[in-house]
This record gives C-alpha cells, structure tokens and sequence, in this order.
C-alpha cells in the first residue's frame, strides 16, 4: 500500500472515532438565551396593574388604582382615564391635562406598584405527559428540568425522548429544538437541558402504544 494512501486511511478513522465519540456532532445550535427576551426597556400597563397617582399639594386627589378590565383607571375630579398600553409618563400627562380645569399648575406622578399583567409575558409553560401541566414565573437560571421538575415529573405514558422545546424567535417565527429528556434523567446527560426564557413551550407528548 502506497504510503499516501496509508495517511488518507489514517485520517479518515480518526474522523469517524471523533464522530462516534460525540453524538453531538452536525446536531442543531442549541436555543441562545435573548437577553431582549428577559428584560423589557419600557413598560406598558396592563389590565390588573395597580398604580399610584400623586397630585402634588393636592392629597386628596392623590388614589391608589387597579386598572381595569377595560383597560382605564378612575381618577378624582377627571372620571375615566385610559391607561392601558402607555406609559406611567403617558397616564401623567393625560391625568395633568385633564386636571387643568379644576387645578392651577397640577403636577402629576403615576407610580406602577403591582405589575400584574406582566406575570403572564414573563412564564414558561409545560404541557403534555406530565403530572401537572402548568405555566410556571420564569426565573433566571431555569432550564428545562427545572420546568419539568415543576409540573411534578413525568407521567408513566410520557415519551420523554421526544420532548420540544418552543421558542419565538424575532420576526414571530417559531423555532423548536428537541429536548432528549430521557438521557438527562436516566444518563444525566445535561447536554439538552437547554435554558429557557419567557414564553418558552416545553411539551412532552405521550408515547405510542
């Protein structure tokens, strides 16, 4: 055997046992964390939400509200104000307007104190073969076990290894990345324990009779 034909023989097994030695290998990118995903430059009010307005020298125009399911507050003197989808400066600025006809000069804070409708933006939910399907407050650091672990485990007829993993990503697309449950709780194979962020859909579908 000609020696160059030799090395090219080498090379290629040294390959192939690199190859078989990661089953990794040619799989798809794991899902990036967004930091976008995870904390939001401004905020905009919602249903539930509760803010503090503050008139200045003027206290008794000075409440504490819940907005409601129509998306306004109640406001002394003023009657209803819409509130949903601005800002706290926004609602400021109505609320100041609209005062002018009863107030000299009225200076107005609108202060968030229970950010109620954004519990829902910030949740990863597991559906699917598991005790407790649920929508679980995302918290830093959680990865897909953890999402798991939350819903109370597996049920005996899960196919773990076929759970996904559901992503938006920007543009609206959605892209899904498998998730081989069954070698991080059997094996402790953690190489798809993929952390997660808001929004994020883990399902565990149930396994074929």
């Amino acid at each position: 055997m000609k020696r160059p034909l030799l090395c090219l023989l080498i090379v290629l097994t040294t390959l192939m046992a690199g190859c078989a030695s990661n089953p990794q290998l040619g799989a798809v990118d794991p899902p990036r964390i967004d930091p976008a995903a995870q904390a939001i430059d401004t905020y905009l009010i919602g249903v539930d939400d509760r803010i503090q307005i503050s008139v200045w020298h003027n206290p008794e125009l000075s409440v504490t509200v819940p907005v409601r399911p129509d998306g306004r507050i109640s406001v002394p003197l003023v009657g209803d104000v819409e509130a949903g989808g601005r800002t706290p400066e926004q609602v400021a600025v109505l609320i100041q307007d609209k005062l002018k006809d009863y107030v000299r000069d009225p200076q107005v804070a609108v202060i968030l104190t229970e950010l109620r409708s954004h519990e829902y933006l910030s949740r990863v939910r597991v559906t699917g073969a598991v005790r407790q399907p649920l929508s679980v407050p995302y918290r830093q650091g959680m990865t897909v076990l953890d999402a798991v672990l939350a819903g109370g485990g597996l049920t005996p007829f899960a196919a773990p290894d076929r759970t996904e993993l559901y992503r938006k990503e920007h543009g609206g697309d959605t892209r899904t990345y498998a998730v081989r449950l069954d070698r991080i709780l059997q094996k402790g194979d953690l190489s798809t324990n993929f952390p997660v962020q808001p929004g994020d859909v883990i399902t565990i579908p149930e396994r074929l009779l």
